[in-house]
């Protein structure tokens, strides 16, 4: 489907299926307006109760091995989304102002672009054909990375835009499965900010 339509919806060529990507259809809410999608709100989870976030290992734009180890230590959003999903580009001013009033704080922002399942491309070398020129003419200011099929099934990646917060030391805190609801995501990540990492 593409970014005018209601929903933005992943379909794997190998088993064919389709979801929709805003939660609050799943809950049975409707569009009180087709043109704007309801936002999402999540709640932090307890420590005890946040699992580990699943290992990664991403190519960016200029081919360097990203990976999630990386960002130890920093609160990261990890924002998974695609160049023709209507809510997944809604967000992305949003987050390039979240990376740019909290880095200095310890906030990181990454993007991993789903483009190649999502418009089943051929390969990733496809995929970055759209999200290069994508990320430069928007001047997004936080890393992208190419998701293949292990980041995608390690993530549960059913449908989009699909945002998690993960804490210093690893561990998914927030899920957000739809459109974020901007000042709830921002408190979540300041509550983040202030957990000591250890």
């Amino acid at each position: 489907m593409r970014k005018n339509s209601r929903l933005c919806s992943l379909k794997d060529n190998r088993t064919h299926w389709i979801m929709p990507c805003v939660a609050a259809l799943v809950m049975g809410i409707g569009y009180a307006d087709a043109s704007e999608p309801p936002t999402v709100r999540a709640t932090i989870q307890l420590m005890p109760d946040r699992k580990p976030a699943p290992a990664f290992g991403l190519e960016d734009a200029s081919a360097k091995i990203v990976r999630l180890s990386d960002y130890r230590g920093k609160v990261l959003l990890l924002d998974f989304w695609a160049t023709e999903c209507g809510g997944c580009v809604r967000e992305i001013p949003w987050f390039m102002d979240l990376a740019r009033a909290y880095k200095k704080e310890g906030l990181a922002v990454v993007g991993i672009s789903v483009d190649v399942l999502y418009e089943s491309l051929k390969d990733s070398k496809e995929g970055w054909s759209r999200v290069k020129p994508f990320v430069q003419a928007r001047k997004v200011n936080y890393p992208i990375l190419m998701g293949d099929d292990q980041v995608t099934k390690r993530y549960d990646i059913r449908a989009l835009p699909l945002t998690y917060l993960i804490d210093k030391r690893g561990r998914i805190a927030a899920t957000y499965m739809g459109v974020v609801d901007r000042d709830n995501l921002e408190a979540n990540v300041n509550t983040l900010l202030k957990e000591h990492s250890k």
